[in-house]
Formats: C-alpha cells, sequence, structure tokens
C-alpha cells in the first residue's frame, strides 16, 4: 500500500511537471507570433462578454487564457455573463449554478490566514477562476523545481512542500481577477499585511481543455 502511494505521488508529480514545463516552454518562448496574438487579444477585451469590472491580474499567463478560451469558448463566455449580470456583493454565499454550462460559482465569505496554515495546490482537469469582490486576499504561486507532492492526487486536487522563499505573492484588488491553470501550483487565503482579513471571493472551476 506505501509503494503504490508513493508510486501515485512520483507519478502525478512527473506527468504534471514534465506537461507544465514543456507547455511553458513551447508557448512562451518558442511562439512568439502567438504570444504576439494572446496579449492583442487580452488587450481588445473580447473576452468580456459585459463584464467590464476587472480584468486579469498581471500574473495571469495571457496564453494559456487565449488557448483555453478559443478551446471552450461556451464556459467562458458564460462566466463572464454571470459575473455581469450578478451583483456579487449582495448575492447570497454559497454555490450558484452558471446557465447553460455544468459549472457553479462559489460565494465564499471567509477570513484570510497564516501561510503556515494554508496549504498549496494545483489540479489537473480544472481552471481556478477567482475575483475577490471585497477586501484584499493574497495569493501565492509555488516554484515547481523546489516544491514537491505530499499526498496523493485526489479527486482533482494535490498539495505540495514548497520553498517559500522561491514563491511569488499577489494581493488581489477588486479591479483584478486571478485565474490558475494546473501549471499555477498556487496558495489562496494568505493574510494580508493590513489589519482587516475578511474577505468575499467569487470561485469558479472552468474545465480545462487538453
Amino acid at each position: 500500500m506505501i509503494k503504490t502511494f508513493l508510486l501515485s505521488l512520483i507519478l502525478t508529480f512527473f506527468v504534471s511537471s514534465v506537461y507544465c514545463q514543456t507547455t511553458v516552454f513551447t508557448q512562451q518562448y518558442s511562439n512568439k507570433s502567438l504570444v504576439k496574438k494572446a496579449n492583442k487579444w487580452l488587450k481588445s477585451g473580447k473576452w468580456r462578454n459585459g463584464f467590464n469590472e476587472a480584468s486579469p491580474e498581471e500574473s495571469v499567463n495571457s496564453i494559456e487564457f487565449y488557448l483555453q478560451y478559443k478551446k471552450n469558448p461556451q464556459q467562458w463566455k458564460a462566466l463572464f455573463k454571470w459575473l455581469s449580470e450578478n451583483d456579487l456583493l449582495a448575492i447570497a454565499k454559497g454555490k450558484h449554478p452558471i446557465e447553460g454550462t455544468t459549472m457553479t460559482a462559489s460565494v465564499e465569505d471567509d477570513e484570510n490566514g497564516d501561510l503556515s496554515k494554508r496549504q498549496s495546490e494545483s489540479h489537473y482537469n480544472h481552471i481556478d477562476f477567482q475575483f475577490v469582490v471585497k477586501g484584499v486576499e493574497r495569493f501565492g504561486i509555488i516554484d515547481h523545481n523546489s516544491s514537491t507532492p505530499n499526498c496523493a492526487y485526489k479527486p482533482d486536487v494535490i498539495h505540495y512542500n514548497y520553498d517559500v522563499g522561491k514563491a511569488n505573492f499577489y494581493d488581489s484588488s477588486t479591479a483584478k481577477f486571478f485565474i490558475f491553470f494546473p501549471c499555477d501550483w498556487h496558495i489562496a487565503k494568505v493574510n494580508n499585511d493590513g489589519t482587516d482579513q475578511i474577505i468575499r471571493v467569487i470561485v469558479i472551476k472552468v474545465d480545462y481543455i487538453r
């Protein structure tokens, strides 16, 4: 049983790491025309579908966003339509179905916590879309090379031990949203430098298309 567990960890980590490294290299360094096309598309706002309240945070991989939108426009259009048509501060907390899709928007009233108590994670089959509409949430993205999984992959999440010194941290604002793709091994709901740690965040899981 222990051997099976260890094999699962090694296999998951190997596949995820190789896929991410290959994807990042191919998309960001080898195809300059794709980079230009993705950045032009992002700036054009063609993806907004009526949602003008916020833009992608600078940490969001614009190439992945562009490619995933083109592969799966129905879900992305429905996501932004839902965001544009709802009062995100007044809507009840809990899960809300997004019309025309299998997605749900999770409205979470929560509180940030100490970094040591927040787990890092990644997903293989889904993308995490997160929009903090009240308060300031700190997010982290950890380094692949210095991180190792510390649990089995189940059902669509795996957690990591990581070097905090090699992680990058970003504070939210109501003018920005975050998108964490499978290659973005991330941490959420970390204390910011202020005194107010109360947040409201909209979390939507989008299918990742390979």
